[in-house]
């Protein structure tokens, strides 16, 4: 049988050039970090796709990651191959392709945090990772001026090794932290007591319900956990308000 990747850390870097991005990510695969625990994220991709308009502030802050067939061209080779990319808005930055991992978590749980009353932004989120408050501004900083952030979630024991193939592709600020991106469930959601204490935190009881029986629908379909993740906060999103607290838990009211 083949030996079941570990993920312990997330490493973490910037990258000036999209061309240096397609290239980490195809050594990333080739040294066998599976393409779900790969996240870029970046406001600059070109692209023959125009997204303008696509984006409506209104809709999309807080969490309207959108995915679809409008991405099926966008990107390159091999940010394509990564797990749900999309576009949503982040508070001093602006918008952002997002793909892999951290786009769920921008999307739902760490909504709170993007939304809290100091209204930091993106710096908010990486420090509920874990990550110190100065590298995760530096990282909203180095954003905003339209270059890459990448974090990939590897084993302890090969830590070294990810760090040398960062800065051999010309990765700047590198940082790691002891944890992985919380996911919603381990597979299949068969109570709420599967969901991660970071996703059950936000929504209320009802919600709670919704979020799992959209999840399992789309995972039976997709056998994909962030595409069933992205679909699940989209169902409670249309079902539910956030209270003052960031739980979702107001119904909304049918017209």
């Amino acid at each position: 049988m083949p030996e079941v990747y570990k993920a312990e850390r997330t490493i973490s870097a910037v990258f000036k050039e999209q061309k240096q991005i397609d290239d980490v990510i195809r050594r990333l695969l080739e040294r066998g970090v599976p393409r779900d625990h790969i996240s870029i994220m970046g406001r600059n991709f070109q692209s023959e796709t125009r997204i303008a308009g696509f984006i409506s502030k209104k809709d999309v802050i807080l969490g309207g990651l959108r995915t679809g067939a409008v991405f099926g061209s966008l990107f390159g080779s091999f940010l394509s191959l990564l797990t749900g990319v999309g576009v949503l808005f982040i508070p001093f930055v602006g918008p952002i392709v997002a793909a892999g991992p951290i786009g769920a978590v921008l999307l739902g749980a760490a909504s709170g945090a993007i939304a809290g009353s100091a209204g930091a932004g993106l710096v908010s989120v990486l420090t509920t990772l874990g990550m110190p408050e100065d590298k995760a501004a530096i990282y909203q900083t180095r954003l905003q001026a339209g270059e890459f952030l990448l974090m990939a979630e590897v084993p302890s024991d090969r830590t070294g090794e990810f760090q040398l193939l960062l800065e051999s592709a010309g990765a700047e600020e590198i940082n790691t932290i002891e944890k992985t991106f919380a996911r919603p469930c381990p597979g299949q959601c068969n109570s709420p007591e599967d969901l991660s204490p970071e996703v059950r935190a936000h929504l209320s009881h009802e919600a709670q319900s919704t979020f799992i029986e959209r999840y399992n629908t789309v995972f039976n379909d997709k056998n994909d956990e962030f595409t069933a993740e992205q679909a699940a906060w989209e169902s409670v999103r249309q079902q539910y308000d956030e209270d003052e607290n960031g739980v979702w838990s107001k119904a909304k009211v049918k017209a």
